[in-house]
């Protein structure tokens, strides 16, 4: 155990150096980060509804795995940001994930057109629980379906 504390210490430099990091809070309007640039490009509302939103979404060969395939991370990305989005309030601060079970049932090529929709399960307190179903628009085969739990302290009312 002793070996596992040392070997995950960090270096009082280590520390330092990152408590001098400025990282300014990203604003609604600002350009779009790396990731987002990345992960999320393409990307298109579809409808947006109170506890629902759909998007569709074309297969770039960026996220295909060595055979072709939209890669497993690549939706595991999707339910998390297709979770968060169906439940986040403007000007409430950002929900985090607490749990995501994914299933993954199909694949999806590059080129294929993706259907993308989250949906509100439920909301109790700060929990709320969505599910992401990722599904094949011209064969209606669904390629993904997941839950995820996310996590946001509400003002108090008192």
């Amino acid at each position: 155990m002793e070996k596992a504390k040392q070997f995950l210490s960090v270096p009082d430099e280590a520390l330092e150096a990152v408590s001098r990091l400025a990282v300014p809070p990203r604003r609604a309007g600002d350009n779009p980060s790396f990731y987002e640039s990345f992960s999320l490009r393409g990307l298109r509302v579809d409808r947006v509804e109170p506890g629902l939103v759909v998007c569709s979404f074309k297969v770039p060969p960026r996220l295909a795995d060595r055979n072709g395939n939209l890669a497993q991370g690549a939706i595991a990305n999707m339910v998390d940001e297709m979770g968060y989005a169906v439940v986040h309030v403007e000007g409430i601060p950002i929900s985090v994930s607490v749990n995501m079970s994914i299933s993954y049932l199909s694949a999806a090529k590059v080129d294929d057109e993706l259907e993308i929709t989250s949906k509100v399960l439920g909301q109790k307190g700060g929990f709320s629980a969505t599910i992401v179903l990722v599904r094949n628009k011209a064969t209606g085969e669904i390629i993904a379906e997941g839950r995820h739990s996310l996590f946001n302290v509400r003002a108090s009312k008192m």
